[in-house]
């Protein structure tokens, strides 16, 4: 048996670009034969999964976890809506949220390391990726806790293209579903118009501003420039906040009143939430199929 060595490991990596327990895996299984712990590697389906790292992931389903007094909501990743439906993703998927559910990890970074069944959580991702034959990737990781006398709501929309979740003060689970649910519909920023950063409500003032005095530069009876920086500004930036924030929206079910006013009237409060929504933020490939044609029909005809 010949012996495996850092470097042999690290050639390994290099050409093939696998994690080093994977490499280390092959060359223990071949002997110490680079190519055929190159092969045995591809025949696994990780060396083939790692050649899709430029791909662009932006497609899969968002979900969660509860353990207790702790839930894990994530996003796991994938090419194509396609292969997000497909049962080995949705499985994947599942395994994913109990893994990380059933650990200490609240980051991406320290749910890749995870260990299950000798293998690294990112190492069953990967290898999945292969078996699929998609890039598959864990995106995010995000770990609310909540105390004995506070509750959970958790949604799902669209099987798991939205996902929020709540923490409320009381015990009501249909409360906590609704509030979910109004999350998810109508993605608040933060809880409360006192929650919002400073630089935040800066940035939007200096927005507001400039379109007022825009449009009162356009008017035909300007109005002084004090005048709409003391008085429009102020009540058009009110609102606007309102609009972002979870508490001060009028409810998805009831709109007559806000949030807040509900989760009132039921002796509840709201502490936190999440919404993940599948993709966001990342600037997804769009193929011109005909550009695709005529490139090949070129190099075709060469």
């Amino acid at each position: 048996m010949a012996q495996i060595t850092a470097q042999m490991v690290k050639e390994l990596r290099e050409r093939t670009s696998a994690g080093m327990m994977d490499c280390k895996k092959a060359l223990a299984a071949t002997d110490g034969n680079m190519e055929e712990a190159a092969t045995w590697l591809r025949e696994h389906g990780i060396a083939k999964a790692v050649k899709k790292e430029g791909a662009i992931a932006a497609e899969g389903l968002c979900s969660f976890a509860i353990n207790g007094n702790k839930v894990v909501a994530f996003e796991l990743n994938s090419q194509t809506d396609f292969v997000a439906q497909n049962s080995k993703f949705t499985d994947l998927l599942e395994k994913v949220g109990t893994i990380i559910a059933n650990s200490n990890a609240e980051t991406t970074e320290d749910a890749l390391k995870l260990e299950c069944d000798g293998k690294s959580l990112e190492t069953i991702i990967l290898e999945a990726s292969g078996v699929i034959g998609e890039k598959i990737s864990l995106r995010r990781v995000t770990t609310l806790t909540k105390t004995d006398d506070q509750i959970f709501g958790a949604y799902k929309h669209m099987g798991g293209k939205i996902v929020s979740i709540v923490i409320l003060n009381g015990n009501d689970q249909t409360v906590s579903q609704n509030v979910a649910m109004h999350i998810a519909g109508l993605n608040p920023k933060f809880v409360s118009k006192e929650e919002v950063p400073a630089d935040v409500v800066a940035k939007e003032r200096e927005i507001i501003l400039a379109a007022a005095l825009n449009e009162n530069a356009q008017s035909a009876k300007p109005k002084p420039e004090n005048i709409i920086a003391e008085r429009i500004v102020p009540g058009r930036l009110d609102k606007n906040l309102k609009e972002i924030c979870l508490l001060s929206q009028g409810f998805v079910i009831d709109p007559d009143q806000t949030v807040d006013q509900y989760v009132k009237s039921n002796k509840m409060s709201v502490v936190k939430f999440v919404r993940l929504e599948v993709g966001e933020g990342i600037e997804k490939q769009v193929n011109d199929f005909a550009a695709e044609v005529a490139a090949q029909s070129a190099a075709f005809n060469k």
